[in-house]
């Protein structure tokens, strides 16, 4: 047990992440605002960015509209791209209101307890955080807070992967 705690320890990053690029994307459920339920591992064979969030989160709230705008309007009608805030330990009813205030159109699922968090970094690290997964379900790049160099970064990877410039 020990060993195997350590281990997860020495895995987390500077930035409290538990996984590391190019590990296969932990497996979650996601239960959408409309109530849809899916399996990350059923967008196998889409390139995927997971957006951790939450109505509270100041920074969250700054970079949404970005996404937004340089990811969402861009990609959506891909059929080789997804896209889906996590909003982190709130009810539905604040995460609806939450993308309405926003703006955002992208889909938000609930993470009722954090626990799809809990997956990706540490329970107690911050969020603001997105995760791109490639068709194959390996992570490909993670990025924390807003910088908008690291944010540009993550569109020029996106158009890349889906073949657009």
């Amino acid at each position: 047990f020990i060993s195997l705690c350590t281990g997860l320890k020495a895995q987390s990053d500077d930035r409290g992440y538990l996984v590391k690029t190019g590990d296969m994307a932990p497996d979650i459920e996601i239960r959408y605002t409309d109530g849809t339920i899916k399996k990350l591992s059923d967008f196998r064979g889409k390139v995927v960015m997971l957006q951790f969030t939450a109505s509270w989160c100041g920074v969250c709230r700054k970079e949404m509209p970005f996404i937004e705008k340089d990811i969402w309007l861009k990609h959506k009608d891909n059929k080789a791209f997804a896209l889906f805030g996590v909003d982190r330990d709130e009810p539905l009813e604040t995460v609806v209101a939450f993308a309405k205030r926003t703006g955002v159109t992208y889909p938000l699922a609930l993470d009722p307890g954090a626990d799809i968090f809990a997956r990706y970094a540490d329970r107690k690290a911050g969020i603001t955080r997105n995760v791109l997964i490639d068709k194959t379900g390996k992570i490909v790049m993670l990025t924390r807070l807003y910088n908008e160099e690291e944010f540009s970064s993550l569109c020029k990877k996106i158009d890349e992967m889906l073949g657009e410039k």
